[in-house]
């Protein structure tokens, strides 16, 4: 039952583009969304441990997080009191609205930036408001209440791009394993495949590169030297265990799965299939029936 609501409430976000709410009133919500498809704002007070990309982050007081889908992130509340706000919101929803998408590839989302800040109680109060006016813009019947809350979020991100970063980071490990790490958790992000209508978006090297926004040959040799592996064999490893349980436990046709895990046509699929499990995929299903 909680996955089929996950994924109800998971669908419906989707459709509309965005969430605003209160924490302490929708304790449930951010556990409940599918986070590789959506940004993240948070403004939150309380003890917590947050989980970065490679780094460490300990909070005490007030802090300002910002999330993005394309970096792994976990987050531990330490505190018996957390009180906040967090706004969710796709980029399609976002860039649809004419704003430019530089904002999304600011200091404060991007991997090696700076995606917490520490809050002063003027800056709490000042932020407390305009999360207040989201939530008020979303429950009303307005016509343009998505582009004002479009607005409200460009707010946020030009009043948090003056601020100065938190700079209480841990850092344990070598720049390639760190590297490597985040690769990893990149890779498994981008898994389960829940529709065949929604292809795989990260499918080579260069597009992980690419999102990580490092150089193929940097990212390459990282992973080789941590793992012994190339970055193509990490990936390919992850699409053959994801096409052996699509295959498995959906009655997509090859056609579908072929699709749904980037390949062009089903031809490429099949080769491809066969030359990892030296099975084609119509025998490897008839085989788990």
């Amino acid at each position: 039952m909680e996955r089929n609501n996950r994924s109800t409430y998971n669908t419906d976000l989707k459709l509309k583009g965005f969430n605003v709410f209160q924490i302490e009133e929708d304790a449930q919500a951010t556990k409940m969304y599918n986070r590789k498809d959506f940004y993240k704002i948070c403004l939150t007070t309380g003890k917590s441990r947050i989980h970065y990309a490679e780094r460490s982050f300990e909070a005490e007081d007030t802090i300002l997080f910002f999330g993005n889908p394309n970096v792994p992130y976990s987050w531990e509340t330490l505190s018996t009191e957390y009180i906040g706000y967090t706004v969710l919101f796709s980029e399609d929803f976002y860039v649809s609205g004419k704003h430019s998408e530089n904002l999304l590839k600011s200091p404060l989302f991007k991997l090696g930036g700076t995606p917490i800040l520490e809050i002063s109680e003027s800056q709490r109060l000042f932020l407390n408001g305009i999360f207040e006016k989201m939530i008020e813009e979303q429950q009303s019947e307005y016509q343009f209440k998505d582009d004002l809350i479009r607005n409200y979020i460009d707010l946020i991100l030009h009043e948090s791009l003056k601020l100065k970063p938190s700079e209480n980071y841990s850092q344990n490990k070598s720049g390639a394993e760190r590297l490597t790490t985040v690769f990893l958790e990149l890779l498994e992000r981008q898994f389960p495949i829940e529709s065949p209508n929604k292809p795989l978006q990260l499918r080579t090297a260069k597009d992980y590169a690419d999102n990580l926004s490092v150089h193929v040959n940097y990212l390459n040799r990282a992973v080789k030297e941590v793992t012994a592996k190339t970055t193509t064999t990490h990936i390919s490893e992850r699409i053959i265990k994801e096409a052996k349980a699509i295959l498995q436990h959906t009655d997509w046709n090859i056609s579908e799965i072929a699709y749904s895990l980037g390949f062009e046509y089903p031809t490429y699929f099949n080769n491809f299939f066969k030359k990892q499990t030296e099975k084609n995929p119509t025998d490897f299903r008839s085989e788990k029936v």
